[in-house]
């Protein structure tokens, strides 16, 4: 442990601006849009390594998407007849257990694009209708991730897994959020969960 002696001024400043912004928020109580990181112990097959975004619905129930597991086809595969889903070069995502043959959204921009959709984050909407994905995939695929399935949560069973060490509870990043290479994402925030835990 280094001394206090020898612990200059500055280096103290700087360590405290580096662990303020590494810092999870609302550790244990997701009761914003939060980013979820599996634990290294968290073995469940489905979920481990993984990194989820999640929002509360209220009732304290969640639901949220994993943003680090891409699969190998595309829009253009799995929808041969429809145009547009052939431009569509990125992978489609499988965000969750739920709802497997539903193709959702998560899409960056100024306001809402309508029909069933929800606020995730300043300029980060989840799509749920059909219709809009649609037209999202027509108009807007390049500012999109396309995911089949999410993950829910019913009242109480989030904060019961955040309770038994599941999870890291980390502030949601607009710009991880929509990053287009999830490449090395769960290391890399495992990694900085870690060392913010180990410096408390």
């Amino acid at each position: 442990m280094i001394s206090r002696r020898s612990l200059f001024p500055l280096l103290l400043t700087a360590l405290v601006v580096m662990l303020s912004w590494m810092q999870p928020a609302h550790p244990a109580d997701p009761s914003t849009t939060v980013i979820l990181v599996a634990k290294r112990q968290l073995t469940d097959p489905f979920y481990r390594s993984t990194v989820l975004v999640v929002r509360p619905m209220g009732g304290d129930q969640h639901i949220g998407f994993i943003l680090n597991r891409p699969t190998k086809m595309t829009l253009g595969q799995l929808f041969p007849e429809h145009g547009p889903s052939q431009v569509v070069r990125d992978p489609v995502y499988v965000g969750g257990p739920s709802n497997t043959s539903v193709i959702f959204a998560i899409v960056n921009r100024h306001d809402s694009p309508g029909g069933k959709s929800l606020q995730l984050l300043p300029e980060v909407f989840m799509v749920f209708e059909g219709a809009t994905v649609d037209r999202i995939i027509e108009k807007e695929a390049k500012q999109a991730r396309f995911i089949a399935g999410l993950v829910a949560w019913q009242p109480g069973e989030l904060r019961e897994e955040i309770k038994r060490g599941a999870w890291y509870v980390m502030s949601a990043d607009p710009a991880l959020v929509t990053r287009k290479t999830t490449d090395g994402l769960w290391e890399e925030l495992v990694r900085r969960a870690e060392f913010e835990a180990n410096a408390i």
